[in-house]
């Protein structure tokens, strides 16, 4: 593999704003996006982002239908370096917990962790019930990194945007994307 390949995740929780700001930091750094979005995902980013499905798969270098299950991603012969699922609602989640490879999505979230790639779930709920916690329990097991996309005050983010960036920026850093800037603590 030439450039390095992540797969993008695109689900119905709230916080499509996570998933585009990392197409978008992806496509900075060089990377080669493979973009995956539930019908829910779709909806959330028109209602939350005022984006229609063609402006958000325009952020990605390939787009897979969510049915589409004989996808190139579906396979561990495809070479990724990781996949992140941004956001990620708990009905992925327990799809992806249980090895239910249902769709595309939790297909290649499945391959991801039989081939121990690097998994990053964006959860976004609150609160959190105990099937929830066990499901994330389940994929912590089976290697997968739970991400909950919570803002670090002490860095004082002024607009919804920074906190959003703050965290996709841990997330590429996490990822091993060389350009990954988030702010480190130097202490009081």
């Amino acid at each position: 593999m030439n450039r390095s390949r992540i797969v993008v995740g695109i689900s119905g929780a709230t916080g499509t704003a996570y998933g585009v700001r990392l197409l978008q930091r992806l496509r900075e750094a060089g990377v080669e996006t493979h973009l995956v979005a539930t019908p829910a995902g779709v909806l959330n980013a028109h209602h939350e982002l005022g984006l229609d499905r063609k402006a958000l798969e325009a952020l990605a270098d390939k787009v897979y239908a969510v049915g589409e299950i004989g996808a190139a991603i579906a396979s561990g012969s495809f070479d990724t370096q990781a996949m992140v699922v941004a956001p990620c609602s708990m009905r992925t989640l327990a799809a992806i917990a249980h090895g239910l490879s249902d769709n595309l999505l939790t297909r290649a979230a499945d391959v991801t962790l039989k081939e121990r790639r690097r998994l990053l779930l964006m959860v976004r709920e609150t609160p959190l019930n105990l099937a929830h916690l066990r499901n994330m329990t389940a994929v912590t097991e089976m290697g997968g990194v739970i991400f909950p996309p919570l803002p670090a005050f002490y860095h004082r983010p002024q607009t919804l945007d920074e906190a959003v960036a703050e965290s996709v920026e841990r997330v590429l850093a996490l990822l091993g994307v060389g350009n990954a800037s988030p702010r480190v603590w130097q202490g009081l």
